[in-house]
C-alpha cells in the first residue's frame, strides 16, 4: 500500500518506546528496522493498515507519498483540499459554533493567533475581541511593535492588557519548567475570562493552537507521554469558564504559513519565527526575575538583527537565545569575570515534530559571539547548541 519496493529501505521518525509484541490475527508485517519487528503491519483482506512510525513529518523521507497512496489508491479519497477550502470550512464551522456570541481571542502578534483572529473575524466580525497580553516575559520592545503593527494593518477590536507585574509575582521563586508553564497558562486564562466579563455574552476562548502543541501535551491513550504541556493545552485549568475554539488545531506551522498566505498576509508575519507561549520564561533557565529578562533580551535582539543582516532569518525554522543558570570565569580587559553563558538555538525544521540545528556560517556565529559578550553586560561566554530533535527538544524548557 505504500507503493514502495519492500525490499528497499526508507527513512522514517518513530519513538521505540512502545512496540507491538506480535501482529494481530490476519495482519502480516510489512516494515521492520534493526530493533523493532513490527514498525508496520497491514491485513490486505480487510483493507486495514498500520504504521508505528509518524509518515507526516519530514524526517520520514518517503512519508508523504505513503499517505498520497494510502488516501488517493486505497482509500479512494479525490485531492481537492485547498488552503482556500480549508479557509472556507473554517469560517463556516466557526460561524456554526459561536452563533450570535462573542469570542475572546488571545492575541500575542504570533503567526498562529494572528491567523486565528483573521478567520474569526471573517467569521463573526465585530463580535471578536482581541486581548494582548504584555506579560513581561516577551522580547525587547515587543509589546510596543506588535500592537502598534497590529492596530495599523488589521481592523480589530483590540484591548491591550499590562500584566507584567502580576507574572513576574507569580513566578518568583520558581525553576521547574513545567511548572512556570501551568502558572503562565492558568493566570492568562484569569486574565482572559476578567476581560471576558466586561463584554456582552462571551463564551469563547480563541487559541491558536497547532496539531504539533496537541501532539507533544496531551496523552491521548494508553501510556505514551506527555513531552510538556504547552499552555494552550495541557496548561488550561478544569475551573475555565470558557469554551475553546482552536480553528488551527488540525494543522502544522508550514500549513499555517500557506494560510496565512492564502488570507493575504504580509511576509513580517507569514515568516516570523515561533515565539512560545509562556514567553522568554522558559528561556531564562531557573528562576525568572526582570534583571535575567533584560540579559536575555538584549541578547536575543543581537541574535534576530545578525540572521537578518546575513540573510538567514528566512533559511532557518527559528532561532533564539537561551540564558543559563550558571556562570563562568572570563577575562575581559586586565580583570577577571564571573558572568552568564548565553546558549544560541538555531534550527532548520519543516513542521517543529523534527528539527536539526542549523549549519551557520563561521563568521555569522563569531559575529553574534562578539556583539553578545561585548554588548550585552553580564555575560562573557556564548555557547552553540547543536542538538537535534529527536532527542533534544527545540525549546530547553
Amino acid at each position: 500500500w505504500t507503493g514502495l519496493d519492500r525490499a528497499a529501505p526508507t527513512r522514517v521518525w518513530m519513538s521505540h518506546g512502545d512496540k507491538v509484541a506480535s501482529p494481530p490475527p490476519g495482519f502480516t508485517v510489512t516494515g521492520s528496522t534493526q530493533t523493532l519487528q513490527v514498525a508496520a503491519m497491514a491485513d490486505e483482506a480487510r483493507k486495514i493498515y498500520a504504521v508505528q512510525f509518524h509518515p507526516e513529518v519530514h524526517h520520514s523521507v518517503d512519508g508523504e507519498r505513503m499517505l498520497e497512496n494510502f488516501l488517493f489508491k486505497v482509500a479512494g479519497c479525490t485531492p481537492d483540499w485547498t488552503m482556500a477550502s480549508f479557509v472556507e470550512r473554517a469560517v463556516a464551522e466557526a460561524a456554526e459554533k459561536v452563533g450570535d456570541r462573542h469570542v475572546v481571542c488571545a492575541l500575542s502578534g504570533g503567526i498562529d493567533s494572528t491567523v486565528a483572529a483573521a478567520l474569526l473575524q471573517r467569521a463573526i466580525g465585530d463580535r471578536l475581541h482581541c486581548i494582548f497580553v504584555d506579560n513581561g516575559l516577551l522580547r525587547l520592545n515587543e509589546a510596543e511593535e506588535v500592537t502598534t503593527f497590529l492596530r495599523e494593518h488589521f481592523h480589530l477590536n483590540l484591548t491591550v492588557v499590562d500584566a507584567r507585574e502580576r507574572f513576574l509575582s507569580l513566578l518568583k521563586g520558581v525553576e521547574d519548567p513545567e511548572k512556570k508553564r501551568k502558572i503562565i497558562g492558568h493566570a492568562f486564562i484569569d486574565i482572559f475570562q476578567e476581560e471576558a466579563e466586561k463584554l456582552p455574552h462571551v463564551d469563547f476562548l480563541a487559541q491558536g493552537t497547532l496539531y504539533p502543541d496537541v501532539i507533544e501535551s496531551v496523552s491521548h491513550k494508553g501510556p505514551s507521554a506527555v513531552i510538556k504541556s504547552h499552555h494552550n493545552v495541557g496548561g488550561l485549568p478544569e475551573t475555565m469558564k470558557l469554551a475553546l475554539i482552536e480553528p488551527l488545531r488540525e494543522l502544522f506551522k508550514d500549513e499555517v504559513r500557506k494560510v496565512a498566505a492564502e488570507l493575504g498576509m504580509p511576509d513580517s508575519i507569514v515568516w516570523r519565527h515561533p515565539f512560545p507561549g509562556p514567553g522568554l520564561a522558559i528561556r531564562v533557565l531557573g528562576e525568572v526575575r526582570e534583571e535575567r529578562l533584560d540579559i536575555l533580551r538584549r541578547a536575543d535582539r543581537i541574535v534576530q538583527e545578525e540572521l537578518r543582516a546575513a540573510g538567514w532569518y528566512r533559511k532557518v525554522w527559528q532561532g533564539f537565545a537561551v540564558l543559563l543558570p550558571l556562570r563562568t570565569v572570563g577575562v575581559m580587559g586586565d580583570g577577571r569575570t564571573y558572568e552568564n553563558v548565553i546558549a544560541l538555538r538555531v534550527v532548520d525544521s519543516v513542521d517543529a515534530m523534527t528539527a536539526d540545528w542549523s549549519r551557520l556560517p563561521p563568521e555569522l556565529l563569531a559575529r553574534i559571539s562578539g556583539r553578545i559578550i561585548s554588548e550585552v553586560k553580564g555575560v562573557n561566554r556564548v555557547v552553540y547548541d547543536i542538538s537535534s530533535k529527536p532527542p533534544s527538544t527545540i525549546e530547553w524548557e
